[in-house]
């Protein structure tokens, strides 16, 4: 049994789309996507820098332009009834409304519009107050969560595998920095433009439930599993109710590996720009095969690898 995923904020780098752009149809399908939503998504994949993708309102947008165009070339594309395609889908922070998309909840016009609506929202939280986000690697997730806390910090992506994400104000992760909890080998920087998945994002989370009064979901075509408790959901009402709250609550991708083992997955792919989550499961789903779509140069060994546990 495959797994589709799709990665969150910070997994963009300059120029990454590049490369996709060059496959038949991607720049106009690109083209399209950026005259419906108002922007320029070929610029901010091929020429923007770090601080300019950076932007939340930018990298939202791009990160499910990329999961979406790397999905349809590989031709495993759940809601699009496909010849052979996962049997489940699942996506880490924005990553959802990408996996909503895989699993036809949501139109690849739906989609997009929704997550420039979103990523618009967080950037205007994030401005009210100077916040980010910063991984913890190592230790035990008990003793870093009471740490956290005890610094004012939120755990925002418990995302398994030794990994927890902290999120708060820079004077707090600056306090992390200097006092790391128990067992932690580092403290790694993300770059992320506010405290997502905090009480930071509650302005937002008003914007986005208005803006998905307009959409008119369907039922998932394949086993969607939500990152807010690893739960599988069969409403598409309730995925799109889950995106919403999802912006100011925690990302448990931790649970979502663990229900990846109950539905017995064999092998999970990451589309573009994969391999964040990939790493993760290389630690936490030993025996599962892995694989990240980072450039079109992967999507053979892909193909095999969807054609052998579809």
């Amino acid at each position: 049994m495959l797994v589709l995923v799709a990665p969150g904020q910070g997994a963009q780098t300059p120029g990454f789309l590049t490369p996709w752009l060059e496959l038949p149809g991607a720049a106009d399908r690109v083209a399209a996507w950026s005259d419906t939503i108002g922007l320029d998504l070929a610029h901010y994949g091929t020429k923007a820098d770090a601080d300019e993708i950076r932007d939340t309102a930018v990298a939202q947008p791009l990160l499910v332009a990329a999961g979406l165009l790397s999905a349809a070339a590989l031709g495993a594309y759940p809601s699009a009834d496909a010849a052979v395609a996962p049997g489940a889908v699942a996506g880490h922070s924005v990553g959802e409304i990408t996996a909503a998309a895989f699993a036809g909840v949501l139109s690849d016009t739906a989609a997009l519009t929704l997550v420039r609506k979103r990523g618009l929202a967080m950037a205007d939280a994030a401005a009210i107050t100077e916040t980010g986000m910063s991984a913890l690697l190592g230790g035990d997730p008990e003793v870093s969560v009471a740490h956290l806390e005890k610094l004012g910090l939120t755990p925002a992506n418990v995302n398994g595998a030794g990994q927890i994400v902290a999120a708060g104000t820079l004077e707090q992760l600056a306090a992390l920095n200097e006092d790391k909890p128990e067992g932690v080998r580092k403290v790694v920087p993300l770059k992320v433009a506010g405290a997502f998945h905090t009480h930071h994002m509650a302005p937002a989370v008003d914007t986005l439930a208005e803006a998905a009064k307009a959409l008119t979901p369907a039922d998932p075509k394949v086993t969607y599993v939500s990152n807010k408790d690893g739960r599988t959901v069969a409403s598409g009402t309730e995925v799109v109710e889950r995106l919403v709250g999802q912006v100011a609550n925690p990302v448990r991708w931790d649970r979502c590996m663990e229900t990846f083992q109950e539905l017995g997955v064999t092998a999970l792919l990451e589309v573009c720009p994969g391999g964040t989550l990939t790493g993760l499961a290389k630690r936490a789903l030993p025996g599962v095969k892995t694989l990240a779509l980072k450039t079109p140069d992967d999507l053979d060994a892909a193909r095999e690898l969807v054609a052998e546990h579809s």
